[in-house]
């Protein structure tokens, strides 16, 4: 006969997963246990569930995971857990939603439908989440804020501080003890106000993660318009191109490496997880209008803008207002071949980028060495964690508006002076200056001691 779950029917089944992020050990030899904390946690709801529920000698109360061991038989066992399990109880913690096996687990369990147990109860998930520390500053992944689910219940102590700092600091030893009272209550109460069936085992190691591993504030897309040693055009050296477009070398011989290169090596330094890609492949995605994916910043080689196409997808961006793809220009001052053709490579950028340029505030563009841009490996290190931060604001000022309402059109100066009206009468905003500091990037905090938590069972 089939069995979805591998489970006997006569079975007890555990009422809880405790789903958590390992943490590893610090690098001084003979430290102590990173894990011991939650393994702790882990005896100490067991005991309070025993307290509340009539479950017999022996019987299963919850599940942790203790073992780190990777494998098809470290698989199996979380596989069987996570579709015979009746509550799932995830730590919430920032090393939590960066796991891709926190996400499995959570996506493997949320497989499953969930049911009230009764025509009244209103209880559609089996997903109660726990404070591990404190995740005020922090956003969370849409699975995990879909459950807008009131920490406070628990004790205001445990809402401000998360149970690790109620479990490490004597202070808070009552607190602790009655957070973990009303998290084991109310473990009992979503497993008795719920039928979640025995799901089917899954393959735990394919599974998707529930949420993404990186988020989108923290990506970075790094895109370079540029060209590769074959397709360069008459004249130009070919010492500063590689056999990929995006290993352009403007800065040889200053710069040990690529620019593309150089630019993660910065961006990780502002705390950003940088991709780099070809501009030819991105601006199809840069110029649809849909909702963009990442901040991003565009390198750009004035010498590709002698070639027609480029040149014309330059436009299509630089009309597309897409405020959160920053735009530098590296010149380097000490090729001749730019100092030669700087008037009428300069002249091509204005063109394509003539919205960008006239909005462009300097102390983000960086354009310190006048008309020349960029025009040495150190302006482009002072240019680029400022465009890298205001593509990051721009960026989530764009996904706090949404998608489908229309974004702010850059001013027109000539509209607005048209007729010596000044900007005030045509409705604009006195310009802003260095001293002008962005809208904050966090949303609304929650009232009242809530917090948004899980998903859906």
């Amino acid at each position: 006969m089939y069995d979805p779950g591998g489970w006997d029917e006569d079975a007890s089944r555990p009422y809880f997963f405790l789903s958590y992020a390992h943490t590893p050990k610090a690098g001084a030899r003979g430290a102590g246990d990173p894990n011991h904390w939650v393994r702790q946690l882990y005896r100490d709801l067991c005991e309070a569930v025993l307290q509340l529920t009539t479950l017999p000698a022996g019987a299963p109360v919850g599940f942790m995971d203790e073992s780190m061991h990777q494998g098809e038989l470290w698989a199996d066992r979380l596989s069987h857990e996570l579709a015979s399990c009746r509550v799932f109880v995830p730590l919430y913690s920032p090393r939590y939603f960066s796991s891709l096996a926190c996400g499995q687990e959570w996506h493997s369990f949320t497989q499953r439908p969930v049911y009230p147990a009764n025509r009244d109860s209103d209880r559609t998930s089996g997903v109660v989440p726990v404070l591990w520390v404190a995740m005020g500053q922090y956003k969370l992944p849409e699975v995990a804020s879909q459950l807008q689910f009131n920490h406070a219940s628990f004790g205001p102590d445990y809402a401000a501080e998360g149970l690790y700092a109620l479990m490490k600091l004597s202070y808070f030893r009552s607190a602790y003890e009655l957070a973990v009272h009303r998290l084991a209550r109310r473990i009992v109460e979503v497993a008795e106000d719920t039928v979640i069936p025995v799901g089917r085992k899954l393959d735990f190691q394919s599974q998707p993660s529930a949420f993404n591993v990186v988020a989108p504030t923290k990506q970075l897309r790094i895109s370079v318009l540029s060209y590769h040693r074959a397709e360069l055009p008459p004249g130009r050296n070919a010492d500063y191109y590689g056999a990929r477009r995006t290993d352009w070398h403007p800065y040889r011989p200053v710069a040990e490496r690529p620019l593309a290169e150089h630019a993660v090596r910065l961006a990780k330094q502002l705390g950003f997880q940088p991709s780099v890609h070809e501009f030819d492949e991105e601006v199809e995605e840069l110029t649809g209008g849909g909702q963009p994916t990442a901040p991003g910043l565009l390198l750009l080689d004035r010498w590709a803008l002698r070639d027609e196409r480029r040149r014309e997808l330059v436009r299509r961006f630089d009309r597309s207002n897409t405020g959160w793809v920053g735009v530098l220009e590296p010149w380097n001052q000490d090729d001749p071949d730019c100092v030669e053709h700087e008037g009428p490579l300069g002249e091509l950028s204005d063109q394509a980028l003539r919205l960008t340029h006239r909005v462009a505030r300097p102390s983000f563009q960086g354009l310190a060495a006048g008309p020349t841009g960029l025009a040495s490996l150190e302006d482009f290190d002072d240019a680029l964690p400022r465009a890298a931060m205001k593509a990051k604001y721009a960026f989530e000022d764009r996904t706090r508006t949404g998608a489908g309402e229309t974004a702010t059109p850059r001013p027109s100066l000539r509209d607005a002076f048209r007729g010596g009206r000044g900007r005030e009468a045509a409705g604009l905003a006195p310009p802003r200056t260095d001293d002008d500091h962005p809208a904050s990037a966090e949303g609304d905090s929650p009232q009242d001691g809530a917090e948004p938590g899980g998903g859906n069972a």
